[in-house]
């Protein structure tokens, strides 16, 4: 999904400050913490994800170049419960929050953007959620891969293919769904021939096929572009 925001604008007061490097599955921000500086994402991909009692994790919301983090701490000084783990290498640039929100009092056009670009997520993610929860495991992981296609795809041929590394654990963490059972509905999806992979990469063989199979009618199809 591309940002409803000036990204040049933003990026380019950003590149004022510190550049922070984070190696593929560290740890960048731990639940219940207070940090003390808001991010942008320079390259590379971030899962926001949350850990429930049993110790099962969720994956709300991947980030992507252009994007803020954590942008509703920066505004209200909300606490943060959630977990960001680098998906692959990330560089993220920081500046301190009473920086960031002086900057943003002098770009009113910039915090409007920002805000219909938060609100236009939300309804993506309620959307999402709405779907997982009646789905059966089969649909969640034909809607989740048809996202992350959509979201992540780069165009090859007839053939879409998912540029960001994700393992099956990965797809269930997504789904809400254990990765056993991820695997065995991914590989009924392989059978049917709109699947496959290279490494760690998924790639799309039949994008009108895996719509099908997720039941998605086209409006729900266009919220959850912007879920993830």
């Amino acid at each position: 999904m591309q940002q409803l925001y000036s990204l040049p604008s933003l990026e380019l007061f950003f590149s004022q400050f510190d550049l922070q490097h984070f190696k593929k599955r560290d740890s960048i921000l731990q639940a219940e913490t207070n940090p003390m500086y808001v991010y942008f994402v320079k390259s590379g991909y971030i899962r926001v994800y949350r850990v429930s009692e049993d110790g099962e994790e969720l994956t709300l919301v991947i980030l992507k170049p252009g994007d803020l983090f954590p942008f509703v701490w920066s505004e209200n000084d909300l606490p943060n419960h959630y977990y960001l783990e680098a998906l692959t290498p990330v560089d993220v640039l920081k500046v301190p929050k009473e920086k960031f929100l002086s900057f943003l009092e002098s770009q009113p056009r910039l915090t409007y953007e920002l805000t219909s670009y938060l609100l236009v997520r939300f309804g993506g993610l309620l959307t999402r959620m709405e779907y997982l929860i009646f789905g059966n495991a089969y649909t969640k992981v034909a809607a989740t891969l048809l996202v992350c296609a959509k979201s992540f795809g780069e165009q090859q041929g007839n053939q879409v293919m998912v540029n960001l590394p994700l393992t099956h654990k990965d797809i269930a963490t997504m789904v809400g769904i254990t990765r056993e059972t991820t695997c065995l509905e991914m590989k009924k999806l392989e059978r049917q021939g709109l699947i496959s992979h290279q490494g760690r990469y998924f790639i799309i063989k039949d994008l009108q096929g895996l719509e099908h199979e997720s039941l998605l009618d086209e409006e729900q199809d266009s919220f959850l572009n912007h879920s993830l």
